[in-house]
């Protein structure tokens, strides 16, 4: 059923449950013998969260198999805040995990996120106002940027203090005006290379060769961040996150080194989204459980809808396809309702657009249209796991009717009747 690697992809706009899968999957009985987690995307705003043996932790740059004692590789798609990182390895630690950081190989060839892209990134999107892009105020966005146009700081450079130094200054430079003007500070340079000494000294720093040693140990399972409605290239601008969550990037590393990947889509039974942008199945009428979602400063709040099987496909379609449905939250109570179609300006809709990769215009184009989006609402049958493979076109193989392990169950329900 499963591939010999997995690629765990959201098919929202985030929070769906991809580390409550992820951790599923390299729990013991889940049947696979995982050698590692890769994050191929996103940073330390990632926010997976994962209750297993009464312990509950939300797992931002370490992979969620870090209960079970799986060891993360940070991939060179991710960007690497080591200050945070320290500090959820203490939060790992006094949850039980021996010694976290010793889990972890990070790829030197990693941006690095600083306090000062952070203080940035909060600045830039406290001058937006009431037209805030939804940042998590986390520098992500900032830290992507940055690197498009200058030579940005790696992982890597934290082995080589003079060149880190020389960078940070110019970042520094380059932010001076915008942070200067804002509330937000961040500790001197000097101090900021001797914290990334150490962390290059609690850390392993590895190559393009660890992936795949850690493929010959056994399967490894790619975590993703945030949702592909939300991709740089393939969300909804300017409602995006600054990473390629679409799994384009897993699919090549796995290529890389003679592999396949088969690729998993989480989705709840109901939509959600965090901050601002389109959401045409939102309903602000329903009250629903969220114990960890909770609105935030720069995301802005904590949004409920219905099912939207025209987004699903979309991200689907955009994401090239994928092998395998994992169907969370089917312990919500009372009926449930999915988005079949749209109408959109006097038009029926029963699939988006997906466009050319990188065709920013168009992706602004359908933010007006899916904001403007009505839509045309069915009732789920009692059991929607059938009715959503045969839907969307893709067998479901992996349900969920809690938050916890035991709340997981493998299934086959195929696309055809």
């Amino acid at each position: 059923m499963f591939g010999s690697h997995i690629i765990v992809v959201d098919l929202g706009f985030g929070d769906a449950g991809k580390g409550a899968t992820v951790d599923w999957l390299c729990a013991p009985g889940s049947g696979f013998q995982v050698a590692a987690v890769v994050r191929f995307n996103g940073g330390a705003q990632a926010a997976h969260n994962v209750i297993a043996d009464g312990r509950h932790h939300t797992f931002a740059q370490f992979g969620s198999g870090t209960f079970a004692g799986v060891p993360t590789l940070l991939s060179r798609h991710m960007l690497v805040e080591p200050i945070a990182l320290a500090a959820e390895a203490r939060g790992l630690a006094a949850l039980g995990v021996r010694d976290p950081l010793s889990l972890l190989r990070i790829d030197g060839r990693a941006l690095l996120t600083t306090p000062i892209h952070i203080a940035a990134n909060r600045a830039r999107e406290d001058a937006r106002g009431r037209a805030r892009h939804g940042s998590c105020g986390r520098g992500i966005g900032e830290t992507a940027g940055y690197a498009l146009a200058h030579t940005a700081p790696t992982v890597s450079d934290c082995l080589r203090p003079r060149v880190l130094r020389r960078k940070l200054r110019a970042l520094a430079a380059y932010y001076g005006p915008l942070i200067a003007s804002s509330e937000h500070r961040y500790e001197p340079i000097d101090d900021l290379v001797d914290m990334y000494r150490e962390f290059a000294a609690a850390v392993p720093i590895v190559g393009d060769d660890q992936l795949a040693r850690f493929a010959r140990r056994g399967t490894v399972v790619f975590e993703g961040a945030q949702g592909v409605l939300l991709d740089e290239w393939r969300g909804f601008h300017p409602h995006t996150t600054w990473s390629t969550v679409e799994p384009r990037n897993a699919r090549a590393m796995l290529a890389e080194i003679g592999a396949r990947g088969y690729v998993l889509g989480v989705t709840r039974t109901y939509q959600t989204r965090h901050g601002a942008g389109p959401f045409p199945t939102e309903d602000p009428g329903l009250a629903l459980p969220e114990p960890h979602n909770a609105a935030g400063r720069y995301q802005g709040e904590f949004r409920l809808g219905h099912l939207d099987t025209v987004l699903l496909r979309y991200a689907i379609e955009v994401s090239g396809g994928v092998d395998g449905l994992a169907v969370n939250h089917l312990d919500v109570p009372g009926r449930r309702y999915a988005a079949t179609g749209y109408t959109v300006e006097g038009v029926a809709w029963d699939r988006v657009p997906a466009g050319r990769v990188q065709d920013l215009d168009h992706q602004r184009e359908l933010t007006r249209l899916l904001s403007r989006a009505e839509p045309v609402l069915a009732e789920m049958p009692d059991d929607p796991v059938p009715w959503l493979a045969r839907t969307l076109g893709v067998p479901v193989v992996l349900t969920a009717d809690g938050p916890g392990r035991r709340h997981r169950t493998r299934t086959a329900y195929p696309v055809a009747a």
